[in-house]
């Protein structure tokens, strides 16, 4: 099938697709601090804890990235009976449209890594682990269950970290599931051995998996095809899709091989890039996307998550606006869930992080004093604008006078503005819960216990300030003016 150039279309049509994840869950929890001094008790740095985060990692990223595409997910894994499995089951079985089914067995331990981070640098990970096989029993129980979900959904993926949940012959039997179900099936592997997955149609090693599973040069192109089709003949694979980090991807069949350039624009973090990888590509073949339109989509896909930091995912909107990219001051308009992720980013880097927010219906000099305050009290700064809804709520039917996307783009071009995202709500309250800014500054025409946000900004270690405003200038006052 000749791929076709609407990769766009592709994109929107990834909501309708199903895809089944098994494989080895974990707890990816991030603890951020600073370190100022070193310990006296042993030449060690002291992290002072400010705040600490925990998601879903490994088998479970692959399923976070495909909710971000905003397809449905089926999942299947084994937690402990610890308090890691616990909060795994709560994160995992509180996301919409994932379908889970996380077996819990009886004295595991489940897969925990903690990484402590001070200046955007690691200062240590710990890891929690049990990687022996599943008893026979619950193996069973898993590959029913499985099956079983197979027959509902469209793709299966195995996510492959070596902890155990695919060990011994899980892998293989699975395999042979989805071929009596006439399901495509795409492996994630790990380890030298592939002949354990021997049939899938699909397999996504880095190059590190292909050099170690082959014993081959993977130093360039041609070497990378010939170790790829090696596996394509040794273990009767249908594609192998090798991810290359900073150098893109390379798609290899019996017949060719395309070789995809990195689409990112920046390489800040590619940890959980392959889940991102195996995610986009499952979604977009689940939608009858063809092969070389679904690598593709995966490559832009990696590209996005190794801009950001951690374990991050790529939304369906990102890839769209990735293929048709906003220029000039629109860049900056974002949207929530994105501006989060910028202001995770700019921490990491030791920035601070800013947030002030409002209806900026007509921007006059008023506006444009505060937001130089803003921005000379933080590193960068995140404007929250209210949506149309929200202003003729709060305002009155015949406000705002100009549309949120107007009144947006007069923000960007700001010089002061660093990021413009548009919430729904009357108040910015869930927009600051996900920004979790250093600083948030409104006009010295509230007081600190009428700030909203004010009480969980400084629950994270936050400050509130108030800016003073320049008298005379009212955008109410304006459009009473204008009125005959």
């Amino acid at each position: 099938m000749t791929p076709s150039p609407d990769l766009g279309a592709h994109v929107k049509r990834l909501s309708h697709a199903s895809v089944l994840v098994v494989g080895d869950v974990m707890l990816d929890r991030y603890v951020y601090g600073s370190v100022n001094r070193v310990s006296p008790e042993a030449p060690v740095p002291i992290l002072t804890v400010a705040r600490e985060v925990a998601m879903p990692g490994g088998a479970g990223n692959v399923v976070r990235n495909l909710i971000a595409l905003e397809a449905a997910a089926a999942f299947v894994s084994v937690v402990g009976d610890d308090q890691a499995g616990s909060d795994l089951t709560g994160l995992i079985g509180g996301q919409h449209g994932v379908e889970p089914w996380l077996l819990v067995q009886g004295g595991r331990t489940t897969t925990l890594k903690t990484r402590y981070i001070a200046a955007g640098q690691h200062v240590l990970r710990a890891d929690r682990e049990e990687t022996i096989s599943l008893p026979e029993k619950l193996a069973e129980r898993l590959i029913r269950i499985a099956t079983d979900a197979m027959a509902a959904t469209s793709v299966t993926i195995l996510s492959d970290y070596r902890k155990g949940v695919l060990g011994a012959d899980v892998a293989a039997r699975l395999i042979a599931a989805a071929k009596l179900l006439g399901r495509p099936i795409i492996v994630d592997p790990k380890g030298t051995d592939f002949s354990r997955y021997a049939g899938a149609d699909i397999v996504t090693p880095n190059l590190k998996e292909l050099a170690e599973a082959t014993g081959m040069s993977v130093d360039t192109e041609p070497h990378i095809e010939s170790a790829a089709k090696t596996l394509l003949l040794r273990h009767d694979f249908g594609a192998v899709l090798v991810t290359r980090s900073q150098d893109g991807m390379s798609l290899i069949t019996a017949e060719k091989a395309r070789h995809y350039p990195a689409e990112a624009k920046e390489v800040f973090d590619v940890s959980g890039a392959g889940d991102t990888v195996v995610a986009t590509l499952a979604a977009a073949l689940a939608v009858q996307v063809p092969l070389e339109d679904a690598a593709r989509l995966a490559n832009i896909a990696g590209g996005i998550v190794v801009a950001k930091t951690g374990t991050a995912v790529a939304r369906q909107a990102e890839i769209l606006a990735a293929l048709t990219p906003a220029t000039g001051i629109l860049q900056k308009i974002v949207s929530v869930a994105a501006a989060a992720e910028a202001a995770e980013r700019w921490r990491t880097r030791g920035y601070k992080v800013g947030f002030t927010n409002g209806c900026f219906d007509l921007l006059h000099p008023g506006h444009v004093h505060l937001l130089e305050q803003c921005r000379a009290q933080c590193d960068r700064l995140i404007v929250g604008l209210n949506a149309d809804a929200s202003v003729a709520r709060l305002k009155g039917p015949t406000r705002p006078i100009q549309s949120e996307a107007a009144r947006a783009a007069v923000l960007a071009s700001n010089v002061s503005v660093d990021l413009v995202c548009i919430f729904d709500e009357d108040t910015p309250l869930n927009t600051l819960t996900l920004i979790k800014p250093d600083l948030l500054i409104k006009g010295a025409d509230y007081t600190p216990e009428t700030v909203v946000g004010a009480k969980e900004v400084e629950s994270w270690g936050g400050r509130v300030a108030l800016a003073n405003l320049l008298p005379g200038h009212s955008t109410t006052a304006t459009v009473a003016r204008l009125r005959p």
